[in-house]
């Protein structure tokens, strides 16, 4: 049965990952993290501390949205992507043949900034930080979440909001 995709966004540190993890145990779906499709050329740029262009992030885009149509197929997904700006919306919904469910993570740069600085064995660096937040281009659309909330409050957040049943329960 097609389901759609969830895609949690936002910029880095903002718990696209641990939330998208979570929500997928919830759902029984599976989960996808878009910096598992970036090429070994822009890890390597983000890692030396150089923003991506919107040309580095265009093969990145195009590859992360390909798999969308199967995986809405194959019963919905949850991705964590940063989908900061509106083309790379369009791109990664025109990959989709349903309606992307959108759900930002947002909040207080510190906050941002010290979860990053936080963060082991990761390439985004605390720095870069400041170049996402000046490209982010917040939606109009979907879901618009607090990040100072926990994890599993967002999670919740989201099944409420979106009307979705859960088939595992939250870990107490």
């Amino acid at each position: 049965m097609n389901q759609p995709i969830i895609l949690i966004m936002g910029v880095s540190g903002c718990g696209k990952t641990t939330v998208g993890e979570l929500l997928a145990r919830r759902l029984g779906r599976p989960f996808y993290d878009g910096d598992d499709f970036h090429s070994a050329a822009n890890v390597a740029k983000m890692a030396a501390g150089t923003p991506l262009t919107d040309a580095d992030r265009a093969d990145w885009l195009a590859t992360l949205a390909k798999d969308f149509g199967q995986w809405e197929v194959a019963g919905g997904a949850v991705v964590a992507c940063s989908a900061l700006k509106e083309s790379y919306r369009q791109t990664l919904q025109a990959g989709a043949s349903l309606p992307i469910q959108w759900v930002l993570l947002d909040g207080d740069p510190a906050v941002l900034r010290a979860r990053i600085a936080n963060r082991l064995g990761h390439y985004m660096k605390a720095n870069m930080l400041a170049s996402q937040l000046a490209t982010l281009e917040r939606p109009a659309y979907g879901l618009k979440l607090n990040i100072e909330d926990t994890p599993e409050q967002l999670v919740q957040q989201i099944l409420d909001q979106l009307h979705l049943a859960p088939v595992a329960a939250l870990p107490a």
